[in-house]
């Protein structure tokens, strides 16, 4: 009996589940180095968990596809079969994780596949030349992964049959068109010995419009049409109620037996990670998979908008449902058992929630980190989340962060997030603060215009001028000390993008950061020529500010998850 096999087997017989693994997302930017992954594997693989799905939309290498993957970070073949010979050798199962679908915007950018997309980042059912272009996929993965299972994605394809498919079909049946491209590529893993799984969702889509709608009445003949060697994964990140897992497992279970559940680690909503919310989510979903008796687990750690969380920094969550797969719910012993092991109490460990969380129950999903992190301050239009305290509890999170235990090898995880804090105790209410500012800067100039000359003012008055200009000084002097802890931050956070991936998608931090710190000195500029008299408006902060949620709807803070940097920044077109 091989060493794979004798860990699939005691996993069978322990936790219940024949795989009981990850997924790393290194598509977003963040695309993980070698030896990262190899570290990853010796956590996990100590945790119990003996799969990994390395989710590589185009970052792999495929013969005679150039542009695949180009200046994106790709993983080279031979990357890849060190990677797996290390997982083996260590008795976990490696499973390549692809799109023969959706989800290939990366590609779609380059004439060479242009002619062969249906719409966005949708390929082009039907087209011979897609249909190569998936079997060289398959026959890159063949070569360079043991395991002969294959994640196929073909998830959130909305617009399946929508564009250059219509115009060539007109309007077509679209389960036909999904279940027709699912055939041919069942086929071409067939030839390759591949059993497929994909995301189940867009059965449930093209059914009711909604993925979690267990009520959503899918034909019997779709389900005889699947392929037989086609299994579903049920993806779920959101619930922590059980009884919604138990109705959507009991949904899947009606449209294909073996289905597969991948939950989530939540690493992609900004910097900082939800341990929390993680955990109170995987309690409910692990328990229902394993009253349902689902047999294949993964927890997903996505990378959305950037890659900008580390996913060491879910090692709380990481620990914690291995420890609910193996039956132990005690959080007590849970935490005890996490100190033994690596040194570093659960409680300091789970602080690097803070960034996302300030203010705001842990176990509930906020990402201030991020949209305040951008929120620009002339426009700011996320002022409307603000409630006035979040600069006090920042800089609260960063004297929390301060006083941990640095212990290696995680020590660059607290200073990146120490500093992301003390930046937003400067940064957080930065605009709220300059619109107060100026308003009573425009209420002193409007009655300096109107007084005929200076003896007319009062002690009172020119006291009140005086207190106003300084506090406009003030202001300037924020925004310089805001400059310098943005600096710090990206010194910190540069270090832990090169400690844990490649340094393709750091380009996209360089733009998206470097922006934010030209950003911030062109304000403080204009301010200072405020104060010195060389212009007299500001014509961002004299417009209305309206809620970005619209037509009478308001965003709020407590909780709020904004995940959309392009949308947070600016009003205008950025592309």
């Amino acid at each position: 009996m091989t060493q794979n096999k004798k860990i699939q087997n005691k996993m069978t017989q322990n936790y219940g589940f024949q795989h009981f693994g990850t997924m790393l997302d290194c598509s977003r930017n963040a695309v993980m180095n070698v030896k990262s992954i190899k570290k990853w594997i010796d956590i996990t693989c100590d945790l119990g968990y003996n799969t990994l799905l390395l989710y590589t939309e185009d970052t792999y290498e495929v013969d005679e596809n150039p542009y695949f993957g180009y200046m994106r970070g790709r993983y080279s073949q031979e990357e890849l079969m060190e990677i797996d010979q290390y997982a083996s050798e260590r008795g976990m199962e490696l499973i390549p994780c692809i799109q023969t679908l959706a989800h290939l915007n990366a590609i779609v950018r380059w004439p060479a596949y242009a002619e062969h997309v249906d719409t966005d980042d949708i390929l082009l059912a039907g087209d011979e030349a897609v249909y190569q272009l998936i079997d060289q996929m398959f026959a890159a993965i063949s070569r360079c992964f043991t395991s002969r299972t294959v994640n196929i994605g073909m998830d959130e394809a909305h617009m399946i049959g929508r564009g250059k498919y219509y115009d060539q079909h007109g309007e077509h049946n679209r389960y036909e068109i999904l279940l027709e491209h699912l055939k041919k590529v069942s086929d071409i893993g067939r030839k390759y010995g591949f059993t497929l799984i994909m995301w189940s969702d867009m059965f449930f889509r093209l059914a009711g419009g909604d993925y979690y709608n267990s009520e959503a009445e899918i034909n019997h003949s779709v389900r005889e049409e699947i392929p037989d060697n086609v299994k579903l994964v049920y993806w779920d990140y959101y619930s922590t109620q059980k009884e919604h897992y138990d109705r959507m497992l009991a949904a899947h279970k009606n449209l294909k037996e073996d289905t597969w559940f991948a939950g989530g680690l939540w690493s992609w909503t900004g910097m900082a990670p939800h341990n929390g919310f993680s955990m109170n989510a995987a309690d409910a979903a692990l328990k229902s998979c394993r009253e349902n008796g689902i047999t294949n687990v993964i927890m997903t750690l996505w990378g959305d908008n950037g890659g900008e969380c580390s996913k060491f920094a879910l090692l709380p969550a990481l620990f914690y449902a291995s420890e609910i797969a193996k039956g132990n719910t005690d959080r007590e012993e849970i935490q005890k058992k996490f100190m033994e092991k690596y040194g570093i109490s659960f409680e300091d460990f789970m602080l690097l929630d803070l960034p996302g969380t300030p203010g705001v129950s842990a176990d509930q999903i906020c990402n201030a980190d991020k949209y305040l992190f951008y929120n620009d301050c002339f426009t700011g239009l996320m002022n409307s989340t603000l409630t006035g305290d979040e600069n006090e509890e920042y800089a609260l999170c960063a004297k929390k962060l301060e006083q941990t235990e640095k212990k290696e090898p995680w020590g660059y995880l607290f200073e990146t997030g120490q500093a992301l804090c003390e930046f937003l105790s400067i940064k957080a209410c930065l605009g709220i603060k300059t619109r107060e500012v100026y308003t009573s800067w425009k209420q002193e100039r409007t009655k300096t215009v109107n007084a005929e000359n200076v003896s007319q003012k009062d002690a009172e008055d020119l006291n009140m001028e005086n207190q106003v200009q300084e506090t406009l000084r003030s202001l300037i002097s924020d925004y310089q000390m805001a400059v310098e802890k943005l600096e710090i931050f990206y010194k910190k956070y540069k270090t832990q993008w090169f400690t844990e991936n490649k340094p393709y998608g750091f380009d996209v931090q360089d733009i998206r950061i470097g922006g934010l710190l030209t950003r911030i000195r062109s304000c403080q500029e204009r301010l200072q020529h405020l104060y010195d008299g060389e212009i007299d408006v500001i014509e961002e902060l004299e417009e209305q500010p309206l809620d970005l949620a619209g037509n009478g709807k308001q965003f709020t803070r407590k909780p709020m998850n904004f995940n959309d940097w392009s949308r947070t920044v600016t009003a205008n077109v950025i592309a």
